[in-house]
């Protein structure tokens, strides 16, 4: 079932969505060489819970053991945070992270660049942010679920990235995964209506070459198969009257047609 949430509930969404987005503006100085994936989970956790109520939604869900999943370079998504897992000059490490807040969930990654980074690398990152907001701009009344995938299948067309298709987006509100899912690819018109109220989290997950993919043996993390790169940008997305409203973005509500960052 497809859940249509109020204005009063999208921006009670959006509240736990601000604890994501000041989140994730502070780690951007706080990515660098030397830290572990370990140190970056406990400073999420410390944040979030500084928040009067918030807790990370992620923490014992389904069994995970983190508060945030860390993905390190050719991890897709579901990494866990490791002392032994060391940052270097040039890695690129994705943090998905989710907030529930009231009983209300959020949820949002950026993939970060470590120090410099090559501009092969940094080209991925780019196109990866590009297509989500190419997402978010299609995620309007009267669209289809599959235009969003369409919009993002239109961004990376001719760059020679794979698109992972075998994981999707998905609805959010009370639960982290609600429906309706909301893959990558898709075609205009087709799969479920978007309706006023839906909330959903949009995240294009692109790879270097192959979109083929395999979990590794502790039953959480996802690689490429061909362990080149990957990366993972999602917000989540109120489908509004006015426009998609992103909920866990700096400075949201972003309407489309706003200037996306970086120009994306």
């Amino acid at each position: 079932m497809i859940n249509l949430r109020t204005p009063d509930e999208i921006d009670r969404i959006g509240q736990g969505g601000a604890i994501i987005a000041a989140l994730l503006d502070e780690l951007h100085t706080r990515v660098v060489p030397g830290v572990t994936t370990h140190d970056l989970d406990q400073f999420c956790d410390e944040f979030i819970v500084s928040h009067d109520g918030a807790v990370p939604a992620f923490k014992g869900l389904y069994g995970f053991p983190g508060s945030v999943c860390a993905s390190v370079n050719d991890e897709v998504v579901h990494g866990i945070p490791s002392t032994e897992r060391l940052l270097k000059e040039g890695d690129i490490v994705s943090i998905d992270v989710g907030v529930r807040l009231d009983g209300w969930c959020s949820d949002s990654a950026w993939t970060f660049g470590v120090g410099e980074v090559a501009t092969p690398t940094q080209d991925l990152l780019d196109v990866t942010e590009g297509s989500l907001w190419a997402a978010v701009e299609a995620a309007v009344v009267g669209n289809h679920v599959g235009d969003i995938g369409a919009a993002v299948m239109r961004r990376v067309e001719g760059t020679g990235y794979g698109i992972i298709r075998d994981l999707v987006g998905h609805g959010i509100g009370r639960d982290v995964h609600e429906e309706p899912q909301v893959p990558n690819v898709g075609r205009p018109g087709h799969g479920p209506l978007l309706r006023e109220g839906m909330v959903i989290a949009i995240e294009p997950m692109l790879a270097e070459s192959s979109a083929s993919i395999r979990t590794l043996d502790d039953g959480w993390t996802v690689v490429t198969a061909d362990r080149k790169l990957s990366a993972h940008f999602e917000h989540t997305v109120g489908v509004t009257a006015e426009g998609p409203k992103v909920l866990t973005a700096v400075g949201s509500p972003i309407y489309a047609g706003s200037p996306a960052p970086n120009g994306a």
